[in-house]
């Protein structure tokens, strides 16, 4: 090669190295768009891990909350099956009152020595009693069997139990049947729950 087509070479080399440059180096408004665009799409990902961290959470309280209920609830079937158990030593007491023989007062005596053990279990495990004798009603709670002029009652109490209700951990197991005071015409118990 001659010393002038080496110059040739080099002055060419020079001027083609600027104009790849050129093209390859973006203008100053095109990064700010492109660093635009990177910060909305940050932006967009930043509010998407929060909407899934937030749910995340959520459903971990709602499995936890889930648990607990199972725990709370777990012997509402089991405690159902034993109100009529604790009815029928109810009624054998109740039946028994009256006559005073002493076998009779013996048999009386064991029957409520078992149903104070049996309550006793069931309050263990947060089965509590509803007896609203003289309460007013409360359709949540108790279910009207009837109603009758009482003029000595309050209108809309409970002025009989003829079955008592129970919970379990506040949770309605069993409505109270009760017998409910009439009150005047204008006065009606609620018997919608």
């Amino acid at each position: 090669m001659s010393v002038d087509t080496q110059n040739e070479d080099q002055k060419q080399e020079p001027n083609a190295q600027p104009e790849a440059d050129a093209v390859d180096t973006p203008s100053a408004p095109e990064n700010e768009l492109d660093a635009e665009k990177m910060k909305e799409e940050l932006d967009s990902l930043r509010d998407q891990l929060m909407r899934a961290l937030a749910e995340a959470q959520n459903v971990r309280r709602r499995a936890e909350q889930d648990v607990e209920k199972a725990h709370k609830f777990a012997l509402e079937k089991f405690a159902k099956e034993l109100l009529p158990v604790v009815d029928s030593l109810e009624k054998s007491i109740e039946s028994s009152q009256g006559e005073e023989s002493e076998r009779l007062a013996s048999i009386r005596e064991g029957v409520e020595m078992t149903l104070a053990l049996l309550m006793g279990v069931l309050n263990r495990f947060n089965v509590e009693v509803v007896d609203p004798l003289g309460e007013p009603f409360d359709p949540q709670l108790h279910e009207a069997m009837s109603m009758v002029e009482q003029p000595t009652a309050e209108p809309n109490s409970v002025i009989a139990v003829v079955q008592k209700g129970y919970t379990l951990n506040g949770r309605l197991l069993r409505p109270a049947m009760v017998v409910v005071a009439k009150g005047g015409s204008a006065t009606k118990v609620d018997t919608q729950a």
